[in-house]
Order: structure tokens, then C-alpha cells, then sequence
């Protein structure tokens, strides 16, 4: 069964780091980002842009209807996605444990849901 996993952070913490935190967090995640490959479970990663960077797409009188900015402003936007194979629940908690976002909370908070999909359709 295919996963999705949404990773999460805290935005505060976020605008708060500096440089140095930058290049931190970036050597902390190496070896969690490699283990994370290492399991041959993930199919596919993505980092997001921030937040501010999107356009949500509304219904309008039938019509489509675009405005800057996410669908929903929140104080935890998620950052990250990623997709996994596991056979359980259980194991797709295991390997996305793997994951950088569950290791960092002290740069980022945040945390990782993770969400089996009803259908999954690769084309």
C-alpha cells in the first residue's frame, strides 16, 4: 500500500533561523534523508516552495476562480511531501520515522502526517 506523507513546520521557527542555522539543520538531515532512501520503500520526494508562493483554485458560478496565497493560512503550513510503500500503517509510521522532519523539531517543530491513499494512479 502507497502512503503520502505531509511533512509540517512550525513558520516561526522557521523565519527565525539564520545562516548558520540553515546549514545546521542541512547536515542534521543528511544522514535521516539517506536512511530514508537507504530503505528502497520511497518512491518519490518534494520540497515546497513557501506558503506565499501558491494560488488556490476556488469553484465560482462554475467557473474557476484563482487568489494568491494557500488554501488555508495556518501556523504549521507543511513544507515537504513524500511517498512511501509499506505494507501497514504501521511500517509507513517505521519509514517515515526515517524522514529529517521527525529529527528536527528543534530547528522546525512541526511534525509528519501520514496518510494511506484510498487510489493511487502513476501516468
Amino acid at each position: 500500500m502507497k502512503y503520502i506523507c505531509l511533512c509540517y513546520y512550525d513558520q516561526a521557527k522557521f523565519d527565525a533561523l539564520t545562516k548558520d542555522d540553515f546549514e545546521a539543520l542541512g547536515r542534521e538531515c543528511q544522514p535521516h534523508d539517506a536512511a530514508l532512501h537507504a530503505s528502497d520503500h520511497l518512491i518519490l520526494t518534494a520540497s515546497l516552495a513557501l506558503p506565499n508562493a501558491s494560488r488556490t483554485i476556488r469553484p465560482d458560478d462554475g467557473e474557476p476562480s484563482v487568489a494568491n496565497g494557500p488554501y488555508a493560512e495556518t501556523k504549521e503550513p507543511f513544507g515537504a511531501l513524500f511517498i512511501i510503500e509499506a505494507a501497514d500503517m504501521d511500517e509507513a509510521v517505521r519509514i517515515a520515522s526515517l524522514h529529517p522532519s521527525a529529527h528536527v523539531g528543534h530547528f522546525l517543530g512541526g511534525g509528519i502526517e501520514v496518510r494511506p491513499f484510498d487510489m493511487f494512479e502513476q501516468t
